[in-house]
């Protein structure tokens, strides 16, 4: 009868009671509570929930390890060590029989919490998709290292084996994860990543094979009859450990979604929006229609609003940011669509490497195109306490604003049109007067 047949009626009852399914409750209600108090961030689109839930190893792989190590120490505690050593059962039967369900546990609270995750993102994702295979390389490094943590109670005659260890674990991964340089910090299952990267294909089922290996290594190392056979995972874990090392950086790329931009050339300037976000196209469009619709006939405009890493070209503007997910873009919509109106009638302004001055005529323009009453009413309150020079200066601004508001279209258009061409050649001194 092997090993696993030998254990299989005792390890299902084990996994039916006992700390194990409390083990499995607590990292799926942790991870519960961590990602419903960041669900701002993450729940717009399917690479930034699996990304929040990816760092959440830093919280639950020394959680895992804990409880893997406070399991292990059951039998010391209980005073039933030698009673249990009088079994029939090998050494390693006895060990997998306890360790087992704990890990199991562990991993299927992971699983649970990232699903729940993946549900709550359904409704509002976007353009991009769901990386299945690096959550679940996820939940099975979590329930390696709650083996690990196991041997690790074994070993350590005390009951502060389990915090120390967790501490330890936290600390460790949390200054590998945020380390600049240095390969070994691929290494780490935990490590911080941007909602932008994906991994390679294999990237997943090698982080897997590393973690399982130590995983295997330490089991049999300490309980098998063999110990040499513990050269079987050491070798798995060590070639996969060189692998993820010694490719680095190249373990992660652009999502090829985040790379590509999606435009409405039926607006100008066009619209164009990062392809992860592809259906928020709609309603960023409606959002710009008072300037696009104020900007008709005016000439020398960027080509396009652009979403992309980098920065625009010289003859596009940047479109405001709807990344990190949580500030103006929240669940696939706007939070505040004014806003951001305003900062795009403000980015056309902004060409290349030219000076950020804001001078009168700049002020009128972005207030013209895209008026906000929140810094309308805090310009309006700059008078007070203000010295002569300044109220002089807010009173040119004021008359600025007034006679562009005051021309007629045409008139407007052409000066507009003129005020947009010194903007392109860097030239504030060809700003036309007001």
């Amino acid at each position: 009868m092997s090993v696993v047949a030998g254990t299989r009626g005792p390890l299902l009852a084990e996994a039916r009671r006992g700390f194990a399914p409390w083990a499995g409750l607590t990292v799926l209600l942790t991870l519960g509570v961590v990602l419903a108090a960041s669900a701002d961030r993450w729940q717009g689109g399917w690479a930034a929930t699996v990304a929040e839930v990816h760092r959440a190893l830093l919280i639950v792989v020394p959680a895992a390890a804990a409880a893997g190590c406070w399991q292990g120490g059951r039998e010391r505690r209980r005073g039933t060590e030698e009673l249990w050593g009088t079994a029939v059962r090998p050494p390693l039967a006895r060990l997998l029989l306890s360790a087992l369900p704990t890990a199991l546990w562990v991993a299927a609270g992971y699983a649970a919490a990232a699903a729940a995750a993946l549900l709550a993102t359904w409704p509002y994702a976007q353009g991009d998709g769901p990386r299945p295979a690096l959550l679940c390389a996820d939940a099975f490094v979590s329930g390696a290292a709650a083996i690990v943590g196991h041997v690790v109670g074994r070993l350590v005659p005390s009951r502060l084996a389990a915090p120390l260890l967790a501490m330890a674990g936290y600390v460790g991964l949390g200054m590998t994860a945020t380390a600049h340089g240095g390969s070994g910090r691929y290494l780490n299952p935990a490590l911080q990543v941007l909602d932008s990267w994906a991994p390679v294909w294999w990237q997943p089922p090698v982080t897997a094979l590393w973690a399982g290996g130590l995983a295997g290594t330490a089991v049999t190392a300490y309980a098998a009859r063999r110990r040499w056979a513990a050269l079987l995972p050491l070798t798995a874990a060590a070639a996969a450990g060189m692998l993820l090392a010694g490719t680095g950086a190249g373990l992660w790329h652009t999502d090829p979604t985040a790379a590509r931009q999606v435009c409405d050339t039926s607006v100008t300037p066009a619209v164009c929006v990062n392809a992860r976000f592809a259906d928020a196209l709609p309603e960023i469009r409606e959002a710009l229609s008072g300037v696009t619709g104020k900007l008709k006939g005016v000439r020398n405009l960027p080509v396009r609003w652009e979403d992309r890493d980098g920065g625009p070209r010289g003859d596009e503007a940047s479109l405001p940011s709807l990344t990190p997910l949580g500030r103006s873009f929240v669940r696939g919509r706007l939070t505040d669509p004014a806003r951001f109106a305003w900062e795009a009638a403000r980015a056309l302004q902004l060409r290349g490497d030219c000076p950020d001055a804001v001078g009168a005529a700049d002020d009128a323009v972005v207030n013209y195109l895209a008026p906000l009453p929140a810094r309308r009413q805090h310009f309006d309150g700059l008078d007070a306490g203000a010295g002569p020079e300044r109220r002089a200066e807010l009173a040119g601004r004021r008359a600025a604003r007034a006679r562009l508001t005051a021309m007629g279209e045409g008139e407007r258009r052409e000066w507009l049109s003129a005020y947009f061409a010194a903007r392109a050649a860097c030239d504030p001194k060809g700003v036309p007067a007001l």
